[in-house]
């Protein structure tokens, strides 16, 4: 180990230890062999040089976090001392689902909200345990992560994105307990996603208005008025299904349970009139389902389909209806931090995508003033 950083180990010491580009080790300067190794990610694990008949090799003795340096140099002077000590198996390594279900269940699953649970367990059960389960951390390869990534992504580009950053954050945690050197997903990259650039102009919202005073006018007012409100609010379709009355005040929306975390969502005139007419059924949801009032209406929108094929935009989802209030925002001189606060997002960078959608628009309005400008000049 020459060559090598040394210093007296203590828990202040160690606290100090930051991360730098590569990963290195500080060994104790009062117990030969034992170490603490700084991945660049800021994760810290105790390290043991240990020999054998077969020579040196470095055990992973787990994170810092777990116990204080006096402990550790007890464990290992407690191994040396061992007669069996030269013939110590290798720590056992758990196998992929052994660790999720425990450490990484315990860490980080269960503080998770209630929502992103169902996402994230449905990804582990039917598509990361199948695949890793049953094989060993340290046993999982960079080529079987993309070969898994790359056969899921032929069908589900996006889910299989979600997928892999699921994976990616086990597995860093994984090599931040100390069961694997490096992360198997380390330089696999996302499938990039279409730009976003749909969102409906002035006359398709005009249309589509239209369209859903008919189907009001046949019965079908309440999912009328959740595609309008999904326009009016920018909210996200969830967050009207599942809205309930006790979140509804006379001049926000305040969500309990919103994708980034609780959140108000400033109600305007329309909005407010819409809620407003909504019958009251004794239940506490203000779009329940027709079948049970004391549950929410289901994900899907019957009415959507249709609605959309009538109006003449079949390649819009109810999700460019949030597109539409964003862009719409921007091209009428609210900043973008502002969008970014009206639609709830946890980061600004996510709205900035939406500062160049009115392109078709702006375009239309250089037409005009060009065909103006050269009906003055009269060529």
């Amino acid at each position: 180990m020459a060559g090598t950083e040394r210093m007296r180990l203590t828990d202040t010491a160690i606290a100090r230890l930051r991360p730098r580009e590569r990963e290195y080790t500080v060994w104790d300067s009062r117990l030969p062999g034992l170490g603490v190794r700084v991945r660049p990610a800021g994760g810290k694990i105790y390290v043991l040089m240990h020999q054998s008949p077969e020579g040196s090799r470095r055990v992973s003795l787990g994170p810092v976090s777990d116990k204080r340096i006096e402990e550790v140099r007890r464990d290992c002077h407690a191994r040396r001392a061992s007669p069996e000590a030269e013939h110590d198996p290798p720590p056992i390594v758990p196998l992929f689902r052994e660790f999720v279900e425990g450490a990484w269940t315990e860490v980080h699953f269960r503080r998770y909200k209630s929502s992103t649970k169902k996402g994230f367990g449905s990804l582990l059960a039917v598509r990361i345990l199948p695949a890793f389960g049953s094989t060993p951390l340290d046993r999982i390869t960079p080529a079987q992560v993309r070969r898994w990534f790359d056969d899921f992504s032929r069908t589900a580009p996006g889910n299989a994105n979600n997928a892999l950053k699921l994976f990616r954050q086990i597995m860093n945690f994984a090599a931040a307990r100390g069961h694997i050197e490096t992360n198997p997903s380390r330089g696999i990259r996302r499938n990039r996603r279409p730009p976003l650039t749909r969102f409906l102009s002035r006359d398709e919202i005009a249309r589509l208005h239209r369209v859903l005073d008919d189907h009001a006018a046949k019965g079908q007012r309440a999912q009328a008025d959740i595609v309008r409100l999904l326009l009016l609010t920018g909210c996200r379709k969830s967050e009207i299904l599942r809205l309930r009355w006790s979140e509804v005040h006379e001049e926000f929306l305040v969500l309990a349970d919103a994708k980034t975390g609780p959140r108000k969502v400033p109600l305007n005139t329309h909005a407010r009139n819409i809620l407003d007419r909504q019958p009251r059924m004794g239940g506490p949801y203000v779009f329940p389902s027709p079948f049970d009032p004391a549950r929410p209406r289901g994900a899907e929108l019957g009415l959507w389909p249709r609605v959309r094929k009538e109006a003449g935009i079949e390649d819009v989802r109810l999700h460019d209806l949030r597109h539409t209030h964003a862009s719409h925002a921007v091209m009428n001189g609210v900043p973008v931090p502002v969008v970014s606060r009206l639609l709830g997002h946890a980061d600004v960078s996510m709205t900035l995508r939406y500062a160049h959608l009115g392109d078709r628009e702006i375009e239309e309005a250089a037409e005009r003033v060009g065909q103006a400008v050269a009906d003055i000049m009269q060529i």
